[in-house]
Formats: structure tokens, C-alpha cells, sequence
């Protein structure tokens, strides 16, 4: 799944970078709990491992795009995508 299904799934009209929009995530976050606060989203769901995912979506960042995991044993990994086309940034290298 694309970042831009996940976008129409919860009507977010945020404008971000077309190598972002076809970004592929998991579908998992469709399930998700959605909260809005200005024009910065949030999508969280937690899968039957107990792992907790989020994407923060922030259109106007350096890293419009987030996602974090926090394992059971309260580990956090996740990746930053940046505004320009590149790999993902893992959050242990910032």
C-alpha cells in the first residue's frame, strides 16, 4: 500500500513530495486511531504483538514523515523520510 491510499483513507489532503505519496507502508495502518491537531497527523495502531506503530505526518517538517515502532520490551525503532527523494532515515542514526 502507498502513502497516497493511506492519505485518501483518511481524507488528508496534506501536500507532500510525489516520491512520498508512492511510498510503500503497511497496510496495518489503516486500522489505525486518527488524530488531527493543526495541520499534523497521527496514526496509531497496535497489532496483536503488542507492538505499537505510529506515522506522524507533519507536511511543513524537514522529515514530513515518520513512523516509529515501540516494541513490548519498550525498544523503539522507526524510519524519517526527509523531503527530498532519498532513503529513509532510521531514527537510531539522528
Amino acid at each position: 500500500m502507498i502513502l497516497k491510499d493511506i492519505l485518501d483513507h483518511f481524507a488528508i489532503e496534506a501536500v507532500l513530495p510525489d516520491y512520498l505519496l508512492n511510498q510503500t507502508f503497511n497496510e496495518v495502518f489503516l486500522d489505525g486511531e486518527f488524530t488531527v491537531e493543526e495541520d499534523n497527523y497521527e496514526i496509531v495502531v497496535r497489532t496483536r504483538q503488542n507492538v505499537k506503530h505510529q506515522m506522524f505526518i507533519r507536511p511543513d517538517e524537514e522529515f514530513p514523515v515518520i513512523i516509529m515502532s515501540e516494541l513490548p520490551n519498550g525498544i523503539l525503532n522507526g524510519m524519517k523520510f526527509p523531503r527530498t527523494e532519498s532513503v529513509g532515515i532510521p531514527i537510531n542514526k539522528l
